[in-house]
């Protein structure tokens, strides 16, 4: 209302965006990166894929779920989404008991996903302590320095990287060039992800 610029990044999307008032969206499309996810998990012989949600009726993360869950499908195989109380958010240890019991209960189950690298530490903890290393391959939103180590070491098969650098880093541009030229760009939104981070780039 009061003639300031505005750009979203990260969080939002184009919809948002579009509603704010907001120049554009530079981010990740949260759909299309589960769906990259789920098609991955395809690729590499996996039939039967569980999204872990540790934050079950958030939109963004319920989108990335229903995106593994379509992936996996158009690649032949199947999906599930495993919801925890929103209790087990930031508790690693109801969250890796809650997937080894899931992964004890169906031996089918031979890919995980979590929606953060943290749960993905969980996870890493469960599919070991549940017998599953080897046979149940793991995936993850974002990544950590321990999570990187796993892929290196091949104990997790991949990561979707959004690529938050550059997120800031073209969202201040972006926002900077329509300030001091007016401009504006024609692709909305700018997606900086799905980039998935496996044993083939992870140097």
């Amino acid at each position: 209302a009061a003639g300031i610029k505005v750009i979203l990044m990260n969080a939002g999307g184009a919809d948002k965006a579009k509603e704010l008032g907001a120049i554009n969206y530079v981010g990740s499309d949260e759909y299309v990166a589960g769906k990259a996810g789920g098609e991955y998990f395809g690729l590499h012989g996996q039939k039967n894929v569980l999204c872990i949600n540790t934050l079950p009726g958030t939109a963004n993360i319920e989108a990335r779920c229903k995106g593994v869950i379509e992936g996996i499908t158009a690649a032949g195989g199947k999906g599930a989404q495993l919801p925890l109380p929103s209790t087990s958010f930031g508790d690693p240890t109801a969250v890796a008991e809650a997937i080894k019991a899931e992964l004890i209960k169906d031996e089918t189950i031979d890919g995980v996903i979590t929606i953060s690298a943290g749960d993905a530490d969980s996870a890493s903890i469960a599919v070991e302590q549940a017998g599953k290393t080897g046979k149940t391959m793991l995936g993850s939103f974002d990544m950590n320095q321990a999570g990187l180590d796993r892929i290196k070491d091949s104990k997790q098969l991949f990561a979707i990287d959004q690529q938050p650098y550059l997120q800031s880093y073209l969202a201040v541009g972006l926002l900077a060039s329509a300030i001091d030229f007016g401009t504006s760009l024609p692709t909305n939104p700018v997606l900086t992800g799905p980039g998935i981070v496996d044993a083939s780039n992870i140097a």
